[in-house]
């Protein structure tokens, strides 16, 4: 008698909060092939890039959706979420992370920013094979084809895995599957934000200010992520965390930089 295969364990998680649509529709399709656990921040918490709590105990409770038990809402951050869903949480390591589906677009800079991303970076630094998932919209969404996308992407990933310390950072258009071209691997966009803030005053005519402003494309690349989703492809960018910059180091080592830490001599009185 064959043993039967163990079930694919995945933990979801997100940035926009547990109680996001994003998240429930890819749980929902996620648990067609796996068992899974959704460990997400209880409120929304975009933009918060890799921030981890340190300074106040977090606190986690049971999340019901439609009377059913859905997941574990964390008051911190997507970082923190992982976190203590890998090492509190669960009773083993899971096969796989999932963070998303998020609302709106985590290509090129934003990547910096994005807690989807953050979240799936944790799970990379915590050696789980992990995959951020966008939609690239910020009008109303249709997470059914992202979601799909995940499924079957999780299902590829688990047979081939994944370099080590490296994470696919996957963006959908916000089309139907058929006006969708395809898939592109891409790399990592160059774009920049002009930012702006609107000065404004409350009730009480106190000042206030509120972030905004446009992204500059800096790369029009075909294989970047940006163009890849401006020309209706899914994009699919395999990143990592370490941010040294490789070309700079012969460079810098010209710049003789030890003179900077030059060490003098103490004074000795000649003896008599």
């Amino acid at each position: 008698m064959k043993n039967k295969q163990k079930r694919l364990h995945i933990l979801v998680s997100n940035d926009d909060g547990i109680d996001a649509p994003g998240i429930y529709a890819l749980v929902a399709e996620l648990k067609k092939i796996a068992d899974v656990t959704v460990v997400a921040p209880d409120e929304q918490r975009s933009a918060v890039g890799h921030a981890i709590t340190m300074n106040y105990p977090l606190r986690v409770r049971k999340f019901f959706k439609n009377g059913k038990f859905f997941g574990y809402g964390v008051d911190g951050t997507p970082a923190d979420s992982v976190k203590i869903g890998v090492r509190t949480i669960l009773k083993e390591k899971p096969d796989l992370l999932i963070s998303g589906i998020n609302h709106g677009s985590n290509t090129a800079i934003n990547i910096i920013y994005s807690g989807t991303v953050s979240a799936a970076t944790e799970g990379t630094i915590l050696g789980i094979p992990s995959i951020a998932v966008s939609l690239t919209t910020y009008d109303k969404p249709d997470f059914r084809f992202a979601a799909k996308l995940s499924r079957k992407l999780a299902e590829l990933l688990f047979k081939n895995g994944l370099p080590k310390d490296t994470l696919l950072n996957v963006n959908v258009p916000p089309l139907k599957e058929k006006a969708i071209r395809g898939i592109r691997i891409t790399k990592q966009g160059k774009s920049r934000w002009d930012d702006t803030f609107d000065v404004r005053r409350d009730p009480n005519n106190k000042e206030y200010y509120w972030l905004t402003g446009k992204m500059d494309v800096l790369d029009t690349a075909e294989d970047t992520d940006l163009i890849a989703i401006f020309n209706k492809y899914v994009s699919i960018t395999p990143i990592q965390f370490d941010l040294t910059n490789y070309k700079a180091l012969n460079k810098l080592k010209e710049w003789n930089l030890e003179r900077l830490f030059s060490k003098k001599k103490p004074n000795r009185e000649k003896s008599r």
